[in-house]
């Protein structure tokens, strides 16, 4: 029997750890992958750029490689996401626009395009995003609640957290999952990681 990534429901009943790195035997170099805690990547990230292009494009894959959404960035410093390989208008999903950014602090704000329905059949709240990029900290607000939070992986014993990988974890009765990895990535995009 095969074994196969797990598949992570918006309605999960207890918190779920992704773990975020870009050094992995089973994705191309440059990537960045979302893995769980058995090593099983659950989402992937790739960077695509052409020098004709001004436009950044980041593309999210599920753990089969199938096409997420697209994300690119404009000229403002602002961003879109389609669905899947898109990018026509209908397939526009949500507009970031970053309201605050200082040396030490960033945070966005999401819009939804449309009727979307994200996981929990209501009308989508507000989406922030916000945090210190150079901690790879960064919270996510769905109205006045926590959907997710990342963080440097500390142990015992140990002073400073290596910066290369670190920690998202996404709170039960949130939004889908792959819209939590794509917030992630417009956050910390810019940053030495990313690029």
């Amino acid at each position: 029997m095969a074994a196969s990534a797990p598949i992570f429901p918006a309605n999960v009943p207890i918190p779920v750890d992704l773990f975020v790195s870009k050094n992995h035997s089973g994705i191309p170099r440059g990537d960045i992958r979302f893995g769980d805690s058995s090593d099983h990547i659950v989402y992937r990230v790739h960077r695509e750029s052409s020098k004709s292009s001004p436009l950044k494009q980041k593309v999210v894959f599920d753990s089969t490689g199938n096409p997420l959404f697209s994300i690119y960035r404009r000229h403002g410093g602002d961003w879109q996401g389609f669905k899947g390989d898109g990018r026509e208008e209908k397939d526009l999903i949500f507009r970031v626009q970053r309201t605050l950014k200082t040396f030490n602090r960033i945070e966005l704000e999401v819009f939804f395009v449309g009727g979307q329905d994200f996981g929990d059949n209501s009308k989508p709240d507000l989406i922030k995003v916000k945090g210190c990029p150079f901690q790879r900290s960064c919270t996510i607000y769905k109205g006045d609640s926590i959907v997710a939070q990342t963080s440097l992986m500390y142990k015992l014993n140990q002073i400073y957290a290596r910066r290369s990988r670190f920690r998202v974890t996404i709170f039960p009765g949130s939004i889908d999952h792959a819209l939590v990895v794509a917030f992630v990535v417009i956050f910390f995009d810019g940053r030495k990681y990313w690029n």
